[in-house]
C-alpha cells in the first residue's frame, strides 16, 4: 500500500506536495519522493524514511515548478531494503516521464520479459511500478506523432496499458512539456480521488489516494476517478478525461475501510468512518447472537483504527467504552513494518496499558483485524499483565485466510494465523479466552450501507480467496511465497545498487 498525489497549480507546488504527503504518511513509511515540473525540466528528490526525514529545506528549494507528483512507499515482499525502489520512477523516452503507483501488478514478471525481449526497454529494479512506467512510456512512443502528443494519444496509451497490465494500480504521472496524467485500474481496486481549487488565475487540480489530502490542502472534492478512467491535465490547467476500458467495473478493496484509510476520508463515495461504525454495529450483533454468555465488563479498542467500531459495538451492547491503551505516536504502524522480529519488538514500545481499566475486569478488546496474530498475542498478554480477569478479542473484519496480492503485505499463507485454524484455536494461540470474528457478509453489508447502497461488490480476496482479476493461480501464490522467503528478499538487489547514490540526491532529470 502506498500514498500518491498529483497536482497542477498556478504557483509552486513543493510545499503543497510535502504537506499532502504528511497527511498520507499512514499509507507508507518506508520511503518518500517528490517530482516537480517546469515545462521540459523535471526536478526530483526521494529517499528512505518518513516524509519529515527525507526532505530538508535545501531539498525543497530545488523542487521548482507549478506541477508535481508525490509518493509515500509501503514495501511489499522482496523490496523492503531497496533504496532504488523509492518512487517516483523516471524514464527519459519518450519526452521524459515520471510515475508514482499505488497497488501491485500481478503479471509484472511477464511485463518485464516483454519489455526486454519485445519493447527493448531495460527495467533496473524489482519494482512492478518501474515496469508499469515503461509499459506506459512504450505505448505513448508507439502512438506519438513525431515529437507531438495530444489527449487522444495519451488516452489511447492508457487504454493499451489496461490491455497489457493486470492487478491493482492507481497512477499519477507527469509527461515533460505536457502535463499530469492519472488513471486507475479497470476494477478500481486502489483508490484515487479528484479535487479542484478555484484561483483568480484559473482552476488548480489535485488527485490523491484519499480525500483527506484534498480537505487539508484546501481543495474541493469533485469525485473519485472511475475504474479504467484516464485523466489528463495540461500544465496550463486544461482538464480532460475519458473512459479507457470497455468493461470497467468498480470493485474496490474492502481492506481500505477496515484498516488502511484514515477515518476522515471518503473513498468511492463511502465515508470510512461511517463504514467502521457500521462494522461495529454488525459485530455487536454477532457478539450478542453467538457469545451472549460472556461476562464483559468493558469494551476497549486497540488504537487507532478500531475506535469507531469499538464505540458503536459498546453502544449497541450497552456496555462501558474505555480507552485502555495509550499509543506512542512516534512508533511506526506495526502492520507495515518489514520483518516479524521488528513487528514483535515494536508492539510494547507502541502501546502501553492503563492498569486501572484492566484490573479485575473481564475486557472485550476490539481490533480492526487479526492478520498474523503476533500483535494480538502481545496485546492480550499486556492486558493480562495489567490485571484483566478475562480477555476476549473481537475483530471488525473476518478471518484473513488468503494472501492479498493487490498491494497489502500479507503474501504467505503460513503467516496468516487464521489459515487452517478455528476461532477457538486462534484464541488458544494468542492466549485469549475467546476470539469473535465479523462475518464477511456483514462486513460487505456495512460498507454497502455506508455507500448508500451504491456499491455492493468489493475486493475481498484475503477473506474468501476470490481474486477479482481472474489471473491468480496456486502456482502464482507459491512463487510469491518463495520470493518472500528467499534469503535475498530483504536485501538490496544487485541492480538496485546501481541506483543507490541516485536515490537520496536531488536530480535535475532533464
Amino acid at each position: 500500500m502506498c500514498g500518491i498525489l498529483g497536482v497542477v497549480a498556478k504557483s509552486p507546488v513543493n510545499q503543497l506536495l510535502y504537506d499532502g504527503l504528511l497527511v498520507l504518511q499512514h499509507r507508507g513509511q518506508d520511503a518518500a519522493g517528490i517530482v516537480t515540473a517546469e515545462e521540459q525540466r523535471l526536478h526530483m528528490h526521494k529517499g528512505q524514511g518518513l516524509v519529515r526525514d527525507v526532505f530538508r529545506t535545501r531539498n525543497m528549494r530545488s523542487l521548482w515548478g507549478n506541477t508535481g507528483i508525490g509518493h509515500v512507499r509501503y514495501p511489499t515482499a522482496g523490496s523492503a531494503s531497496s533504496l532504488a525502489e523509492a518512487q517516483p520512477f523516471y524514464v527519459n523516452s519518450p519526452f521524459g516521464i515520471v510515475l508514482a503507483h499505488n497497488g501491485n501488478l500481478t503479471n509484472d514478471s511477464k511485463l518485464k520479459d516483454e519489455m526486454y525481449r519485445t519493447d527493448l526497454r531495460h527495467i533496473n529494479t524489482n519494482s512492478d511500478s518501474e515496469a508499469l512506467l515503461n509499459v506506459f512510456a512504450h505505448e505513448l512512443q508507439k502512438r506519438a506523432n513525431g515529437f507531438q502528443l495530444d489527449q487522444d494519444i495519451i488516452f489511447e496509451a492508457i487504454a493499451a496499458v489496461h490491455k497489457r497490465v493486470k492487478g491493482a494500480y492507481a497512477v499519477v504521472a507527469i509527461i515533460a512539456g505536457y502535463g499530469l496524467v492519472a488513471f486507475r485500474d479497470p476494477h478500481g481496486i486502489r483508490p484515487l480521488t479528484l479535487g479542484m481549487h478555484d484561483t483568480p488565475e484559473g482552476p488548480e487540480y489535485l488527485v490523491a489516494s484519499e480525500s483527506v489530502a484534498l480537505d487539508t490542502l484546501g481543495f474541493k472534492r469533485l469525485r473519485d476517478i472511475a475504474p479504467g478512467e484516464g485523466v489528463y491535465i495540461s500544465f496550463g490547467g486544461e482538464f480532460s478525461s475519458r473512459q479507457c476500458h470497455p468493461a470497467a467495473q468498480l470493485v474496490p478493496c474492502i481492506f481500505e475501510h477496515v484498516y488502511f484509510a484514515r477515518p476522515d476520508t471518503i473513498i468511492d463515495g463511502i465515508s470510512v468512518y461511517e463504514a467502521r461504525l457500521k462494522m461495529g454495529e454488525y459485530l455487536a450483533k454477532k457478539v450478542a447472537r453467538e457469545v451472549a454468555d460472556l461476562d464483559i465488563d468493558v469494551v476497549i479498542p486497540i488504537p487507532d483504527t478500531s475506535r469507531a467500531s469499538a464505540l458503536q459495538l459498546a453502544i449497541k451492547l450497552d456496555l462501558p467504552y474505555r480507552e485502555g491503551f495509550i499509543k506512542n505516536r512516534y512508533i511506526g504502524r506495526t502492520f507495515i513494518m518489514p520483518g516479524q522480529a521488528s513487528r514483535k519488538k515494536s508492539v510494547r514500545q507502541k502501546l502501553n496499558p492503563i492498569g486501572v481499566e484492566f484490573a479485575g475486569r473481564s475486557v472485550l478488546l476490539v481490533d480492526d483485524s487479526i492478520v498474523r496474530g503476533t500483535t494480538s498475542k502481545e496485546i492480550v498478554q499486556m492486558a493480562r499483565e495489567a490485571g484483566a480477569r478475562k480477555v476476549y478479542l473481537a475483530s471488525a473484519a473476518p478471518p484473513v485466510m488468503f494472501p492479498h496480492v493487490y498491494g497489502i503485505d500479507m503474501p504467505t499463507r503460513a503467516e496468516l494465523i487464521a489459515t487452517g485454524r478455528t476461532a477457538a484455536q486462534i484464541a488458544d494461540e494468542i492466549g485469549a479466552d475467546a476470539v469473535i470474528y465479523q462475518d464477511l457478509s456483514d462486513l460487505i453489508l456495512a460498507c454497502t450501507e455506508a455507500s448508500g447502497g451504491k456499491i455492493s461488490e468489493f475486493e475481498t480476496s484475503c477473506f474468501d480467496g476470490n481474486y477479482i482479476t481472474g489471473d491468480i493461480t496456486d502456482e502464482y501464490l507459491d512463487q510469491l511465497e518463495a520470493k518472500r522467503l528467499s534469503p535475498l528478499s530483504n536485501r538490496t538487489t544487485e541492480a538496485g545498487l546501481l541506483d543507490m547514490n541516485i536515490g537520496v540526491a536531488e536530480q535535475n532529470l532533464m
